[in-house]
C-alpha cells in the first residue's frame, strides 16, 4: 500500500504521548547536538501551496525524521522512509519543497537541544489528554509540528508566549 503517493512510506499512528515518546526516544537522543540542515514539505503545485496532510520532513544530515498528524490526536513519526528524489505518485501535481515555511527557516542551521511531545489537558473524562504536537527546541529557536485538526500545522511561537495552563510536555530527548 502506498500512502499519499509516497513509495515506502509506512506511518504507524499513535495517540498516546508516553507511548510515542518511548518508541522514538533512542532515535531522537542521537539527534541532540546536531544542526537542522533543511526541511521539506509536500507541495501542491496546482494550488501553489503547502499540502498540510503530507509529512513534514526534518533533515539532520545523516537522518531524516518525518512527522505527520491526522484525525483528532494521531501522530506518526517515521525515519528515513521517504526518498525525496522519488516522485510523489498521487494526482500528478505534488512535489517536495525545501524550507517553504517561515517557522522551518527560523530553525534551519540551529543545534537541537531537546524534543518533546506536547499534550493538551482537557476536562473531558473520555479524553483527559490529547496528543497535540512534537516540539523541537533548538539553540535560539522553537519549532512545533502540531495537529491542526486532521493535518499538520507549524509554529515557532516562543515558549514564553505559550499559555501557562492546559498543556504538558512529555520529554523524548
Amino acid at each position: 500500500m502506498i500512502v499519499l503517493g509516497i513509495e515506502g512510506y509506512e506511518p504507524a499512528w499513535h495517540h498516546d504521548a508516553e507511548a510515542l515518546a518511548a518508541v522514538h526516544r533512542t532515535r531522537f537522543v542521537r539527534l541532540i547536538g546536531r544542526k537542522l540542515r533543511s526541511s521539506w514539505l509536500m507541495w501542491d503545485m496546482a494550488e501553489r501551496g503547502w499540502f498540510a496532510d503530507g509529512p513534514v520532513i526534518l533533515d539532520f544530515g545523516l537522518t531524516h525524521v518525518e512527522i505527520t498528524h491526522r484525525k483528532f490526536d494521531e501522530c506518526a513519526i517515521t525515519w528515513d522512509q521517504i526518498d525525496l528524489n522519488e516522485p510523489i505518485d498521487w494526482y500528478e501535481h505534488f512535489d517536495w519543497r525545501p524550507d517553504p515555511h517561515a517557522a522551518l527557516r527560523h530553525a534551519r542551521g540551529k543545534i537541537l537541544k531537546a524534543v518533546n511531545v506536547i499534550e493538551l489537558i482537557t476536562v473531558a473524562e473520555w479524553r483527559p489528554r490529547i496528543l497535540h504536537a512534537i516540539e523541537f527546541l533548538f539553540e535560539g529557536a522553537r519549532l512545533a509540528i502540531y495537529n491542526a485538526m486532521d493535518e499538520n500545522g507549524l509554529t515557532d511561537v516562543p515558549e514564553s508566549d505559550l499559555p501557562a495552563t492546559n498543556w504538558r510536555r512529555v520529554h523524548i530527548a
